[in-house]
């Protein structure tokens, strides 16, 4: 009787074992300023970016070349918002589902926010990795982006440019400036 009670407290406790998830992983909060160049459809839209990553969530600001402001958009537990230039609001589920409805163009923004770190982003699947000498993340494809990353120079440990390509668009991200918080 004993031993079947210790083997039934075994199995309990390995079925709570196989119930317990690993939370998804969390990009460390950054600030990026950069140029992006998206092109979609028969359409090219260049500009300015701003992002800033944080506990709560994502801050992105797309402007035309001149500065004016082109759309906001943000993201945090409660849903996504994009303002347009013309002050609208749009809402919904995340800033991806956002930027398609209302700018034309996918910004996949999961891959996106390691892919600026020169990483992979660990929960997307990984098809395909490529590294340089210097073990830096040159190319991967990850769910449904191929990836390419350039660097500054030989010492740098981060990207200087992106070239993000999806079946709806490419993207290429210039980084100007990266600092984590």
């Amino acid at each position: 009787m004993i031993s079947r009670m210790r083997s039934g407290v075994a199995l309990a406790a390995m079925l709570l074992a196989a119930c317990v998830t690993t939370p998804p992983a969390t990009a460390p909060p950054f600030e990026l300023a950069g140029r992006i160049a998206v092109r979609y459809q028969d359409r090219i839209f260049t500009g300015a970016l701003r992002w800033t990553r944080n506990a709560e969530g994502d801050d992105i600001w797309l402007s035309a070349p001149l500065g004016q402001t082109l759309a906001h958009l943000q993201e945090d537990a409660r849903g996504a918002t994009l303002t347009a230039a013309d002050r609208k609001q749009y809402r919904g589920s995340s800033i991806e589902s956002l930027a398609q409805s209302g700018l034309g163009w996918r910004f996949p923004l999961t891959g996106m926010r390691y892919w600026v770190q020169g990483k992979p982003a660990p929960d997307m699947p990984l098809a395909a990795i490529e590294r340089d000498a210097a073990s830096r993340l040159t190319r991967c494809a990850q769910g449904e982006w191929r990836v390419a990353f350039a660097y500054a120079g030989d010492d740098a440990t981060r990207p200087s440019r992106i070239e993000v390509d999806g079946a709806d668009a490419t993207i290429r991200l210039v980084i100007d400036g990266l600092t984590l918080l």
